[in-house]
């Protein structure tokens, strides 16, 4: 079974009864068992091993930078992988950084300091066996840029790595930023950096390509955030230019599918869907989200991970629901996604999941597809009590633990190897990658 395969319809399990208000719960992998190390509970089968983690120096002689965030896992050979990962560091971070990075200065760079020093933003590349259980090589791969917070990987062999920053040029730093870049898997070091300016700037957050298409939609990490799509002028050719759109609900204009007030959008309930084109995507007064909701574009809570699977993709609307502790979205797009014959044959979208207990499942952020095909949702709320979470959820909306952090920390950056054997996760800060192997096919229904 692929990933993904069983979120189209039938579940892989029989469907647990029990319910916690409204919510129904499965019973997962079991019981999450206490980790002896102190990071990380895992139920009874499971265990994880440390592959990189902050100050480590890597194999260019710079040390492992913090805030691990997003992170994708491509394919090399059969037996490596490369994970791309996420910084989501800020030009502020450089007081704090290591000597080395304090000094980095590379053409390469996107941005820089007053004095050439590259913003400590960017993404690291992990060289992982996967027969051996061994990192062969880590390395810088984009320096640059800010806040790079999540995004995906795409069918031609790259992670998309996206700025959730709109800063722009001033006295300490000398570029705009709130864009999409790309990093090929088979990089060897540090890339140019280059943004994807036909993609937008705004306060990027995910991605997800359609492969089939090579449609990429993007989520923004904002209160009344919009759901894009970029269609591309030539597929996998993102920097060639294309057209940045806007989901709309059909006779729906400026539908608020935040739920805050009341629930306006009902549980499993499908919407036909159009998308409208946003003019001047480069948006000097961070405005395009403002315009796209004038022009009739429905807004979401802070939407966050996205992830395609089997011809559709969920995404995380982090504080959404009348509690504001998260949403999941799902869309179907049409049979004649981004041609002339869409309208015709509209792509659909529905609130998979919305949560009604802190408790079973709460903020949650990035996310993924399990080799079960449920999806696995990363918590990212920060409070004196709460401890994040790794969320299962299955096919029928059934919440459940996979894992739970022990630390004042978030998991992030969750993916699969190809053959959904290892799950990656990172842990935000400080900053650990995490390799996780269990009994996937033993889910106690």
């Amino acid at each position: 079974m692929g990933l993904g395969s069983s979120l189209l319809g039938c579940a892989s399990t029989s469907v647990s009864n029990k319910k916690t208000m409204g919510m129904a719960l499965s019973n997962g992998y079991g019981p999450l068992l206490t980790d002896k190390s102190g990071l990380l509970d895992l139920p009874e089968g499971f265990s994880y091993s440390v592959i990189s983690e902050l100050d480590t120096i890597m194999d260019d002689g710079f040390s492992v930078p913090n805030n691990a965030d997003g992170m994708g896992c491509i394919k090399l050979d059969e037996e490596r992988v490369v994970l791309v990962r996420n910084h989501e560091l800020s030009p502020k971070h450089l007081a704090s950084a290591t000597l080395s990075i304090q000094n980095h200065k590379t053409p390469l760079t996107y941005d820089s300091t007053p004095n050439g020093v590259a913003l400590p933003g960017g993404t690291t590349n992990i060289i992982y066996n996967l027969r051996t259980g061994k990192v062969e090589r880590e390395f810088y791969s984009l320096v640059g840029t800010i806040r790079n917070c999540s995004g995906g990987t795409t069918p031609w062999g790259s992670w998309l790595t996206c700025e959730e920053s709109v800063k722009t040029a001033d006295n300490d730093i000398k570029s705009d930023h709130g864009y999409v870049f790309e990093v090929p898997a088979n990089a060897t070091g540090l890339i140019d950096a280059k943004p994807i300016i036909s993609m937008g700037r705004f306060n990027h957050e995910a991605a997800a390509v359609d492969p089939r298409t090579g449609i990429v939609y993007l989520t923004e990490d904002r209160g009344d955030s919009l759901f894009y799509r970029y269609i591309p002028n030539v597929k996998g050719k993102l920097h060639l230019g294309g057209q940045l759109q806007a989901l709309v609900f059909k006779q729906l204009s400026k539908f608020d599918t935040r739920n805050w007030q009341a629930d306006s959008l009902v549980l499993s309930k499908w919407h036909e869907v159009e998308w409208i084109n946003l003019d001047n995507p480069q948006s000097p007064q961070d405005d395009l989200r403002k315009r796209g909701f004038v022009d009739g574009a429905a807004i979401f809570a802070r939407g966050e991970g996205i992830h395609f699977a089997d011809n559709e993709l969920y995404f995380c609307c982090t504080n959404g629901g009348k509690k504001q502790l998260g949403q999941i979205m799902r869309y179907q797009p049409s049979a004649y996604e981004g041609t002339v014959n869409e309208p015709k044959h509209p792509g659909l979208i529905q609130l998979f999941l919305q949560s009604e207990d802190e408790s079973l499942y709460n903020f949650g952020d990035n996310l993924t597809v399990t080799p079960q095909g449920h999806l696995l949702v990363c918590e990212d709320q920060y409070t004196d009590v709460t401890k994040n979470h790794l969320r299962g959820v299955t096919p029928k909306g059934e919440v459940y633990p996979f894992a739970k952090l022990n630390i004042q920390t978030e998991p992030a950056g969750t993916c699969f190897s190809p053959d959904g054997s290892v799950l990656f996760v990172n842990i935000y800060a400080p900053t650990k990658t995490l390799a996780i192997t269990g009994p996937w096919g033993k889910f106690k229904s």
